[in-house]
């Protein structure tokens, strides 16, 4: 079978295995406090333009939104996010479990405006019974969005304006960071999103290494007892180099930027294919997450040869199903899907 379920089915780029295996017989101090996390943060930081930050590597995506949320907010506060970001909806209540309250907006395409922020927070400010309701302190974004939309820099603008005027934080989601960069929508760049957010996280995982994900803290006010909380939610990696290394390798010579753009081209290889097959997609993405309507009967003559994602049944015939270009896509492998979506 070839994968096009998402962008994590293989294990590292060569270079990070090149890398681990030349360095597997060295030793460094544990918990993040080495050589190579430090270089790995400068390595980042390049990117960062003038912002001045902190960056910590965690294990995974859900930690790294769960801890930088624990950490931001105390009890009684809650979160704004898209009903369909990925806390709300993917990662099994792991920030209700941590006792807060995510109040989940009706998003379009993924993506959720800075108007809709700001009702919510005037719904709070304006309240007469404040003590019997969660206080929206967080706005949390996912960039690409779950349907592999993305912001552009006039909407985070916006949304930052909303959250500096009613005293919220912003944290950005980047788990597919690379892949919303590499878009040729994109008008972002790393250093506009550390000059916007108080908080955002640098996607590993899905994006060339084995695993881990960077945060990074431009708040002075979050960075104060982060790396305790990294600990004391499961976060923090004991064989911290591990992580550093990888991002360092990452983000040395700009191969993190350089494997998601190759993504983000493949997935327009595949959607030219399905408009030239007259195949609707659900959403517009520009990004490596492709979302097209499929008749079930091709769905499953394309599955005899491909995993990819069923989303929704769209009516009795047809269903959305998503197809996912990665880092680890093959050439051979676009071009062969696209043989296969022409003879359907």
């Amino acid at each position: 079978m070839i994968r096009f379920n998402n962008d994590y089915n293989c294990g590292a780029h060569p270079k990070i295995l090149e890398a681990l295996a030349a360095t597997n017989n060295e030793s460094y101090g544990g918990y993040g406090i080495d050589s190579w996390c430090e270089k790995a943060a400068a390595e980042i930081k390049k990117h960062l333009g003038s912002a001045q930050a902190d960056v910590h590597f965690l294990v995974g995506g859900t930690q790294a939104n769960f801890t930088v949320i624990t950490a931001a907010l105390r009890p009684y506060q809650s979160v704004v996010c898209a009903d369909s970001g990925h806390i709300n909806a993917h990662e099994t209540g792991a920030v209700e479990h941590c006792g807060h309250k995510i109040l989940a907006l009706p998003g379009t395409d993924g993506k959720i405006t800075a108007a809709q922020i700001a009702q919510e927070a005037e719904l709070y400010r304006t309240s007469d019974i404040q003590e019997h309701i969660t206080q929206p302190k967080l706005v949390y974004l996912s960039y690409p969005t779950e349907f592999g939309t993305i912001y552009s820099k006039k909407e985070l603008e916006d949304i930052h304006a909303v959250c500096q005027e009613y005293g919220m934080y912003l944290f950005l989601d980047g788990a597919r960071l690379g892949y919303g960069l590499g878009s040729e929508q994109s008008d972002l760049s790393m250093a506009d999103i550390a000059r916007l957010c108080d908080v955002f996280y640098i996607g590993g995982t899905k994006c060339g290494a084995l695993f881990g994900e960077a945060v990074v803290i431009t708040d002075k006010s979050l960075r104060t007892d982060f790396r305790s909380y990294i600990k004391q939610a499961g976060g923090m990696l004991a064989k911290g180099w591990l992580l550093g290394l990888q991002f360092y390798v990452l983000f040395k010579d700009g191969l993190y930027f350089e494997i998601t753009k190759k993504a983000d081209e493949y997935a327009m290889e595949l959607k030219k294919a399905f408009i030239e097959k007259r195949i609707p997609f659900y959403i517009e993405s520009p990004t490596n997450q492709q979302f097209v309507t499929l008749a079930d009967a091709d769905a499953q003559k394309l599955a005899e040869k491909y995993t990819f994602e069923f989303e929704k049944k769209i009516d009795e015939t047809h269903s959305c199903v998503r197809f996912c270009t990665s880092w680890s896509s093959k050439e051979e492998d676009i071009q062969e899907l696209i043989r296969d979506i022409k003879n359907l």
